[in-house]
């Protein structure tokens, strides 16, 4: 149960904006490679910090090039293990942010278990879910597009600090747009999500359909072309 009191301006309390670079997007097996943690008190950047880590695996090819991270770079870096305190202290008594917050607490809460430790219970705001909700009629939602459209720099995107507090800063440009109070906030996000998620599933119904009848009248190219620019649509909030 959250110790935090819901009746509380959620733009009054400290919330961490968060963001991981790792080495794949399947959470149950993905190793951080940098991590960034901002700080905001009341919709400014109170605090910085970040890390290249090093995941103890190779760093594959394909997430090289979307973060430009490099095993060479973070061969003399610490690892995750080195660092657990210095995270789990950052979370703490914090509202966690982050851009597809899903899926970096997914990772942060894996890396922490291999040291036995557990994620602090956090309230969870999700800027991603936000734009989708609130920006619907914008085509593309991922941190980069976002911030271009709403004029918030993004120099450095693919690389944790900056990526952090880019999306902190997508949250409190969003804030007059939902409610003060963080119960009903988190309340009304839920919903947000709720009905995202139901979008996602019929969209990936209607892929399945779709490559199960291009499996069966493969003559047309054109079709083949435009499921992948479907699925490539699909994730859009990650990078």
């Amino acid at each position: 149960m959250l110790s935090f009191d819901l009746s509380v301006p959620w733009r009054e309390m400290s919330l961490i904006s968060v963001d991981v670079e790792a080495t794949g997007l399947d959470t149950d097996e993905a190793r951080i490679t940098e991590i960034g943690m901002v700080r905001f008190e009341r919709g400014q950047v109170a605090d910085r910090w970040g890390t290249l880590v090093n995941p103890g695996v190779p760093i594959p090819p394909e997430s090289t090039k979307v973060t430009n991270i490099t095993d060479e770079m973070v061969a003399d870096k610490p690892s995750f293990r080195d660092i657990k305190w210095e995270v789990y202290g950052r979370l703490r008594d914090k509202v966690f942010v982050a851009y597809n917050a899903p899926y970096d607490l997914a990772v942060i809460g894996n890396e922490l278990a291999r040291c036995g430790l557990t994620l602090p219970v956090m309230p969870v705001m999700d800027p991603l879910v936000w734009a989708r909700a609130l920006m619907a009629t914008e085509m593309r939602h991922n941190l980069g597009a976002i911030c271009s459209k709403l004029g918030i720099p993004l120099e450095n995107a693919h690389r944790a600090e900056d990526d952090a507090e880019a999306a902190g800063k997508v949250l409190f440009r969003l804030a007059d747009k939902v409610p003060m109070e963080l119960g009903s906030l988190l309340a009304e996000q839920k919903e947000w999500m709720a009905v995202q998620e139901e979008a996602a599933d019929q969209r990936r119904t209607h892929r399945q359909v779709e490559r199960e009848l291009l499996g069966k009248t493969p003559r047309k190219k054109a079709a083949k072309d435009d499921d992948s620019a479907d699925a490539s649509a699909g994730q859009a909030g990650l990078f």
